[in-house]
């Protein structure tokens, strides 16, 4: 097997196991050579190696002995060419014990993704907190709150914010051993150290670290085992004034099945919400990508108003946000076109669908009437005055925009309007649009808080 094919197998693991398991585990593996029946990986610690072994061995066995089918198994060697014990359906059954390695009684952080640093970390009003917090405890010096414990939903930035502390501390004390592990791996290095009765090990390694990181810590709720050596390890460290960082989907009392003591010990630092991205927050994460693509992409035009209309559109999730301006570069790229409003809504059609907020016309009307200071019985009662029209015709044209209802289904909404009304109010206001800026201005705060 040849260097390209490894790499050809490589992109082939990607589409199987995901862009961060990849990252993570796959991407730092190095084909050393062929020898016999066995292809030799270099790996850059002991522990990864482990871990793939355990869980990718396998898998990666299978697609190299496509391209090579006289490789019967895999291993894996750290840098000082010492190997890593194969998986249990890669080793031969007469295998010798594997000897005690120096590189196994050193606790090793999980590899950082060298974009998620402060530098690339766009702040807003939503995130402000969270990240002042993350910039004091990356500052080192005495320990001023332990734990740092942050909660969000997916993808608002709290492993980028964990990266960013663990890049800044190795950078200010580069004897400093900051360790960032998930609590999934935290749990591996449990388990492993169970099962080959290295407990006191597990427990050294733990206890020597300066800075530990443990990334989505509600993945351990359940787990009785783990939780109660996570409770300890917790507690040497604190006594010890160790710098904790923990992250969770959730508040430490909201994570479910997870011991009440630790909740408590988990509470008694800083617990910091990262909140959901308003608007501006939203474009300027936007604002930032392009200023990357610029040097990736020369001479490739974004056209105002797309980076507005995806702010709006895409709201829930940052992660989902900066993938679709990344597929519009690199579509528009390959097209040869500008990046224009039709084509970010025939290209990100799926996104769009799937990141639509479900408003219902009861919540349109509402919204309408309390913006425009009218009683919700006049918007959509028989009156013609221009006081009650131009907000029920705004209230119509806001249904078509942001429901899938038909017209007639909206006319039936607005004290049983023919559909010919319904029509005759949306147009006026798509004309209104472009000439009245009150209108413009209108629309655009409704439609902001409807989806917001």
């Amino acid at each position: 097997m040849t260097q390209d094919q490894w790499g050809q197998i490589k992109q082939d693991l990607l589409k199987t196991v995901g862009k961060n398991n990849y990252t993570n585990w796959i991407e730092p593996l190095e084909l050393c050579g062929i020898a016999d029946d066995t292809a030799t990986f270099s790996v850059p610690t002991s522990f990864l190696g482990n871990y793939v072994s355990q869980n990718f061995g396998d898998l990666i066995l299978y697609k190299v002995s496509g391209l090579a089918p006289t490789i019967r198994r895999i291993d894996f060697q750290v840098a000082a060419n010492s190997t890593i014990k194969p998986s249990a359906q890669t080793r031969p059954t007469a295998a010798p014990a594997r000897p005690k390695q120096a590189t196994d009684t050193v606790l090793t952080s999980a590899p950082l993704d060298d974009r998620f640093t402060f530098d690339s970390f766009v702040v807003g009003k939503p995130n402000e907190l969270a990240h002042a917090a993350a910039k004091r405890v990356a500052e080192g010096g005495p320990v001023t709150f332990n734990p740092l414990f942050l909660y969000g939903g997916v993808g608002l930035g709290k492993t980028h914010l964990m990266h960013a502390i663990a890049w800044e501390l190795q950078s200010r004390g580069p004897a400093l051993n900051v360790v960032y592990l998930s609590a999934e791996q935290f749990m591996y290095r449990f388990v492993q150290a169970l099962r080959d009765r290295r407990m006191m090990d597990f427990k050294e390694m733990f206890r020597s670290v300066d800075v530990l990181m443990v990334d989505d810590v509600q993945f351990i709720a359940g787990k009785d085992s783990t939780q109660e050596e996570f409770f300890h390890t917790f507690n040497a460290l604190v006594d010890q004034n160790k710098q904790i960082i923990i992250s969770a989907d959730r508040a430490p009392g909201e994570i479910e099945n997870l011991e009440e003591r630790i909740k408590s010990r988990l509470q008694c630092g800083l617990v910091v919400d990262l909140h959901p991205t308003d608007y501006e927050l939203r474009l300027g994460i936007l604002q930032s990508k392009v200023d990357v693509f610029a040097n990736q992409y020369p001479g490739l035009q974004i056209n105002d108003g797309v980076l507005e209309f995806l702010a709006h559109r895409i709201s829930s999730n940052v992660r989902v946000l900066e993938g679709a301006l990344t597929r519009l570069y690199a579509f528009a790229s390959l097209v040869g076109h500008e990046i224009s409003l039709e084509l970010a809504q025939d290209c990100l059609a799926d996104i769009l669908r799937a990141s639509e907020r479900k408003v219902s016309i009861e919540e349109i009307q509402r919204q309408v009437s309390e913006h425009y200071n009218i009683r919700l019985s006049d918007m959509i009662g028989p009156k013609r005055v221009r006081s009650f029209a131009r907000p029920r015709q705004v209230a119509m044209y806001l249904c078509k925009q942001m429901t899938s209802r038909s017209l007639p289904e909206i006319g039936r909404r607005f004290g049983g309007r023919d559909h010919t009304t319904v029509m005759h109010g949306v147009r006026r206001i798509e004309e209104l649009r472009n000439q009245d800026d009150q209108i413009a201005e209108d629309i655009e705060i409704l439609r902001r808080t409807l989806q917001g």
